[in-house]
């Protein structure tokens, strides 16, 4: 479980494919050691399992799965990626509560800054657009933000400059995509009145 609060990126270094997927090499200065292998880390809220730990590059496995479900479909050399460590027993919950596991992938329509603050709109598949709530949490790229309206093609979420500053949002332009995770509340009781049908 992860809270979308973002201190650290990494830098994919490289990316080594597979039959039936790819590994992924991320350079970062988390503080990890070779005791922590096998430790979960968000990945641009991708929960994956740490295999190897080498100069402070870190290794992960992505499966066929994880691919078509997230951005990584269109992972590049040097893409900076933010990074996340599981919560601890007893930590406080800045965020909401992030599992890892993405939704769906969208793809940014707008960013304009106004004032000191940014306002992103995204573009969601139809299929997924059903459980955004307005004023709901939303994880995007890992990052735990609030859903400020609904449009017809997804939705908008206002970012502070703190937010900006620290995660890859900084990085991204019009076009590109992320991965998002919706609020599993949102998520859950959709489901619970669908099946009450």
């Amino acid at each position: 479980m992860f809270n979308g609060i973002i201190f650290n990126q990494g830098i994919v270094k490289k990316i080594e494919k597979r039959s039936k997927g790819i590994n992924i090499f991320v350079k970062s200065d988390l503080k990890l050691i070779n005791k922590d292998i096998g430790v979960s880390v968000a990945c641009d809220g991708a929960c994956l399992t740490l295999i190897t730990l080498q100069r402070k590059t870190m290794e992960f496995y992505l499966s066929d799965e994880t691919i078509q479900r997230s951005k990584f479909k269109f992972l590049k050399v040097k893409d900076k990626i933010n990074l996340e460590l599981p919560l601890k027993y007893g930590q406080k919950i800045s965020g909401h509560i992030c599992q890892g596991h993405i939704d769906t992938v969208g793809k940014i329509l707008v960013i304009k800054k106004i004032d000191k603050s940014y306002l992103f709109e995204f573009e969601v598949i139809k299929k997924r657009r059903i459980n955004l709530i307005e004023k709901a949490s939303i994880c995007i790229n890992g990052i735990s933000l609030t859903i400020s309206k609904l449009t017809k093609k997804g939705f908008q979420t206002w970012v502070i400059p703190h937010t900006f500053k620290l995660t890859n949002l900084s990085s991204l332009k019009k076009n590109n995509r992320v991965n998002i995770e919706i609020d599993i509340l949102s998520k859950y009781v959709k489901n619970y009145f669908n099946e009450k049908k």
